[in-house]
């Protein structure tokens, strides 16, 4: 797995326990980076993978309100509290990086956040999220890079 996808997969983790403790201290993210470094056997995450994952989890909380509104003018008939948590975790980092990681081409941005939504949501998240995601980078998102 590419250092980028594994940093996403971090990302999505620390945007889930956001979500359920309503924040997140500067020692929580030590600790977390701590706890998945003394599990693996084969030594440190690189600081590349983190480096990345903790700028995704700045953009999507920087950012937040606006991509709140892009996901719930896209999703017809959902509010975003009736989401399931990875799924609107896995939007939000989508948006974030189709709207505010310019290094990051949309195409990019929505295989990746369907890849999360197969690997961490339910049998329908990975549609779920491909229709809102390609529906906000064909009506909003900057001109490619």
């Amino acid at each position: 797995m590419r250092k980028r996808s594994h940093s996403r997969e971090y990302a999505l983790q620390l945007l889930y326990q956001i979500e359920i403790t309503k924040d997140l201290s500067q020692d929580d993210i030590l600790d977390f980076w701590r706890q998945l470094d003394d599990a693996r056997e084969n030594g440190p995450i690189d600081a590349e993978v983190k480096e990345f994952a903790v700028e995704t989890v700045k953009n999507v909380r920087k950012h937040r309100e606006a991509i709140d509104k892009l996901i719930e003018s896209s999703a017809e008939h959902w509010d975003m509290n009736r989401m399931a948590v990875v799924d609107r975790n896995i939007l939000r980092l989508g948006v974030s990086e189709i709207m505010y990681t310019p290094d990051v081409p949309a195409k990019v941005a929505i295989n990746e956040a369907i890849e999360l939504a197969k690997k961490f949501g339910d049998a329908e998240s990975s549609r779920f999220v491909n229709g809102i995601l390609d529906q906000i980078s064909k009506k909003h998102a900057p001109a490619e890079k």
